[in-house]
């Protein structure tokens, strides 16, 4: 199957399929994105612990920037005049940001929203702002983002079915309003969000609405905010196959790599997390042993290192003893390598996924991994 949906010199390819998994390509002017794709995030213009050559290194064709964080500061007309995010960050390859919606509902003091946007005092300094989807629009692209997010409404699950309706229907008049402001910007895509909370009924209004409007790839936003897995996993199930087939599909914010896998298996192009660097920074490694907690004490003289097979050097060139060092300290080097194993690992765990698509072998490729990680980390000496 090669099917191939182009807009504006930005192209989504569907070169093969096993299940509802997929494997595409998108193709930007900054270069191709292969999905399934793991967008590591960069809220305020850094992947944080990192290098941008180092994110690269890991295999990451995209970063994720925030728009919230960075209307704050340094502000959108400063990014623009400094040459945009790219130059600003020196990353140059695919961005996407966000629409700032979510960080407006779960970070801002004092908000207000109405139908024109969503007015918030900054949590930094209590400034004062206004949000709306012209003006997300706006500093998106000030930010010369590659692909460009509509403004929703996120809630929070879960939510009585009456509130959780208003505000997919305010997200879908806000896509409208979102995709007139963009105005079929050339280099670039618009991307809608499907909303609706765990309501099938209203996931598939908000998707046929979307739809009708018109966008380049489609989001799945409101998932990963309180619902348990199996919520999230049977609303990726019922929405998938309203979503056009030719068009990538984004799950916004998730997350861990079971979530990924699960995701994966559901139709999901397209994902972000901040828990990689996050974890990275608390101590805990993923591996394809899965998660291992290196504040433990049993670690602490172990010089086996993290995993001697891994693709990673970094996995291989340090004992759990100093790791375990490392994060007991609190040094900063052991949040930098941390963060990176954890990226590379996810990296890894997408580009294991897009070989077994093209194989026909997801199946077997997710049994194996699932077991991998159940079976645990190495036992102790």
């Amino acid at each position: 199957m090669n099917t191939t949906h182009a807009t504006k010199q930005v192209t989504f390819s569907l070169l093969a399929s096993d299940g509802m998994a997929r494997h595409g390509r998108i193709d930007t002017p900054r270069g191709e994105i292969n999905t399934p794709a793991f967008m590591p995030v960069g809220t305020a213009g850094t992947v944080k612990a990192m290098y941008p050559e180092q994110v690269r290194e890991t295999g990451a064709d995209i970063l994720l920037g925030n728009t919230y964080h960075l209307m704050l500061r340094p502000g959108a007309e400063r990014v623009a005049s400094l040459g945009g995010l790219h130059t600003f960050m020196d990353w140059q390859r695919p961005i996407l940001t966000d629409s700032g919606g979510f960080q407006v509902m779960s970070l801002a003091k004092l908000r207000k929203l109405t139908e024109k946007g969503v007015t918030f005092k900054s949590h930094i300094d209590g400034s004062s702002h206004e949000l709306t989807p012209e003006r997300s629009i706006e500093i998106q692209t000030l930010l010369d983002s590659d692909i460009i997010m509509q403004l929703d409404e996120c809630i929070a699950l879960p939510a009585e079915r009456k509130e959780i309706e208003r505000a997919m229907e305010l997200s879908l008049r806000w896509a409208d309003r979102s995709k007139t402001a963009f105005n079929n910007q050339a280099n670039r895509a618009l991307f809608g969000i499907v909303q609706g909370g765990d309501d099938p009924e209203l996931r598939a209004r908000s998707a046929a609405g979307l739809q009708s409007i018109g966008f380049d790839g489609y989001s799945i936003g409101g998932l990963a905010v309180g619902e348990p897995q199996e919520v999230m996993f049977r609303v990726l199930s019922d929405i998938t196959p309203e979503l056009p087939w030719d068009r990538p599909r984004y799950l916004m914010g998730v997350g861990k790599p079971d979530d990924i896998l699960g995701g994966i298996e559901r139709g999901v192009d397209m994902f972000d997390c901040v828990h990689p660097t996050r974890a990275g920074r608390h101590g805990h490694a993923y591996t394809r042993f899965g998660v291992i907690n290196l504040k433990n004490a049993r670690h602490k003289d172990d010089h086996r290192p993290l995993d001697e097979q891994s693709p990673n050097p970094n996995c291989r060139r340090w004992s759990r003893a100093y790791l375990h060092h490392l994060v007991k300290t609190e040094e900063i080097l052991g949040a930098m390598v941390l963060s990176q194993i954890n990226l590379a690992y996810y990296q890894e765990l997408t580009a294991g996924a897009r070989k077994a698509i093209s194989d026909g072998g997801m199946t077997g490729f997710a049994a194996e991994t699932r077991a991998a990680w159940a079976a645990g980390d190495l036992p102790p000496l």
